[in-house]
């Protein structure tokens, strides 16, 4: 069914573009057609899907058959995070989401990254690299943040993502049989290729401009660094973050 969305509907969307609102509803939104797609394949909960008129079309082997809120342009402009928006949007309700550590065997940490690009990026190679979790430390963006979701590509509906304080977080990980690997530059740190990970492990990375905090670090078991071959002095978190993913999961 096709219904024209009501002021109090749009107001709600336009406040979703903000964490504290975000938060309080416990809802967030989505736009485009491949992160409504996935949502849906993915059995998340939609709240609501919303569409212009000129995207029901364009996109009705994703929309059709389903109930859907019609807006305006200006509409999708003011509540997209994008310059050239499709048209496609979705209010999903957050997951009360839960890890059982006895159930994981590589899990993804980030502590304190703050670039909603890197996060997102991260959180898609945790996913592409076979981790069965990721855990957002201190510091971190808010995953429902909208350039996270974007970077995710949908990866943040095919893992358990959650908060934690790392401090109280670690111990317990440590605890199930994990191994805790870090990634840093200092004398305790090994090249990432003599790394020989027991089937249970997690990686943790860190910020962008301070990697990861000391009081982290001292809680590893095993601290990892990436070679330079060439004059550069380091890698963007999510890239080493991914050449180390894929390397520990191998």
């Amino acid at each position: 069914m096709l219904t024209p969305a009501s002021n109090k509907q749009m107001k709600e969307w336009r406040k979703l573009t903000r964490k504290k609102y975000r938060q309080q509803l416990k809802r967030y939104l989505i736009e485009g057609d491949h992160l409504v797609e996935e949502a849906i394949n993915s059995g998340q909960t939609i709240h609501e899907l919303i569409a212009t008129e000129e995207a029901l079309d364009r996109y009705e082997a994703t929309l059709q058959g389903r109930d859907v809120y019609i807006i305006s342009k200006q509409v999708a402009e003011d509540i997209s995070d994008t310059v050239t928006n499709q048209g496609i949007f979705a209010t999903i309700n957050m997951p009360d989401v839960q890890i059982e550590l006895a159930a994981m065997r590589q899990i993804l940490v980030l502590d304190a990254v703050q670039d909603p690009g890197n996060v997102g990026t991260l959180i898609r190679t945790a996913d592409a690299a076979g981790f069965q979790a990721v855990i957002l430390g201190q510091g971190t963006v808010d995953l429902y943040n909208p350039k996270v979701l974007r970077s995710a590509q949908g990866s943040h509906f095919h893992l358990p993502i959650i908060d934690a304080d790392l401090q109280k977080w670690i111990p317990q990980a440590q605890a199930a049989g994990f191994d805790l690997f870090g990634s840093c530059l200092d004398e305790t740190a090994k090249p990432y290729k003599e790394a020989v990970p027991s089937s249970m492990f997690a990686l943790i990375v860190g910020n962008e401009g301070n990697g990861i905090r000391a009081d982290v670090l001292a809680l590893t078991d095993y601290n990892l660094y990436i070679p330079m071959q060439g004059q550069a002095e380091s890698l963007n978190v999510a890239i080493a973050g991914s050449i180390l993913m894929f390397h520990l999961a191998s």
